[in-house]
């Protein structure tokens, strides 16, 4: 498990590819491979990836199947590239973000990017299937980081995540541009919330379902607005 609080920038060092599978070598800032072994878990974008050597220079190797390179954005990595890195958290460990199981649902793509006063704001677009899933005020994943959706636009399918230039200095999305992807995982208790209800109203509906849609689409609602949780205040 990890705590989407990101603990530092590596770098891609090596890509070598392999029957199966890609590695790369990755190269962490100073420290944050103490006591690392083989065996441990580290967050790569997001991404929950296996160390599988050990090298000098803080550096460690990792491999990845082509379904994770399928449905990650680890497929694009190069030398050089910039990834987010955080350590599996340990039994006891302060939770300052969410839950992170490191198991990437899917891809955003960032559409605009705002630099108010001291603010950086990335607005992020989801397919259909991720977005059901998003609320204003609600917890989600992006490479690994644990962010706020501050607006959510379900119509148009995006969310807008506000940054403080902390967030900026230790992960990567101050280098991000419009038309990059990012790797997304949404936070479970919503999803398992949202997937309870939906069930629900498709059992107790069935053929009436439809006009129930059409009638909420009239007035500018969906089913995902009725399933959304309960704020916790």
């Amino acid at each position: 498990m990890f705590t989407g609080i990101v603990q530092g920038v590596a770098h891609v060092v090596a890509v070598t590819e392999r029957p199966g599978l890609r590695s790369f070598e990755l190269a962490f800032p100073a420290g944050f491979d103490e006591g690392l072994e083989i065996g441990a878990s580290v967050s790569v974008d997001g991404v929950c990836l296996t160390v599988t050597e050990r090298k000098d220079g803080h550096r460690a190797c990792f491999d990845v199947m082509q379904q994770s390179l399928g449905l990650t954005t680890l497929a694009a990595l190069r030398e050089g590239s910039p990834i987010n890195v955080e350590r599996a958290a340990k039994d006891g460990a302060e939770i300052g973000g969410h839950p992170l199981s490191g198991h990437v649902d899917g891809q955003g793509t960032v559409l605009a990017i705002r630099k108010p006063e001291n603010n950086h704001v990335l607005r992020i677009g989801l397919p259909p299937e991720l977005m059901r899933y998003v609320f204003a005020k609600g917890y989600i994943a992006v490479n690994g980081c644990s962010l706020t959706a501050a607006e959510v636009n379900k119509r148009e399918g995006w969310l807008e995540v506000w940054l403080i230039p902390e967030t900026l200095r230790m992960t990567t999305f101050a280098d991000k541009r419009e038309g990059d992807r990012l790797n997304i995982e949404i936070e479970r208790q919503t999803q398992v919330f949202v997937d309870t209800v939906r069930d629900a109203i498709d059992e107790r509906l069935g053929p009436l379902l439809p006009a129930l849609q059409a009638l909420l689409a009239e007035r500018g609602v969906n089913l995902d607005d009725l399933a959304r949780p309960p704020q916790i205040k």
